[in-house]
């Protein structure tokens, strides 16, 4: 699902330069990847070596990996998935 629309990405492929097809965004991107959590160390699951500043655009990162996010999740609120994420974690 695109980060920036939270529409489905249909491409079964991510290149460096694919795009949303509705709204233009790059797809290869920090924020549409599975490991891009922010507060980690350069807001990556993994080990990368160099800062991804850019986190909304295109970048070479060989650990990227498109982040399957359910259809519920992309039309909560931040408060509605941070209270479910709560909820999850403390019954």
């Amino acid at each position: 699902m695109c980060k920036k629309c939270g529409k489905p990405i249909t491409q079964a492929q991510i290149f460096r330069t694919s795009t949303c097809e509705v709204c233009g965004a790059d797809l290869h991107s920090c924020v549409n990847c599975k490991f891009y959590s922010p507060g980690s160390h350069y807001d990556c699951h993994e080990t990368i070596d160099e800062l991804v500043k850019d986190k909304e655009h295109a970048n070479f990162c060989d650990y990227f990996s498109v982040a399957q996010i359910a259809p519920s999740e992309g039309t909560q609120s931040k408060s509605d998935q941070a209270r479910a994420a709560f909820a999850a974690l403390f019954g």
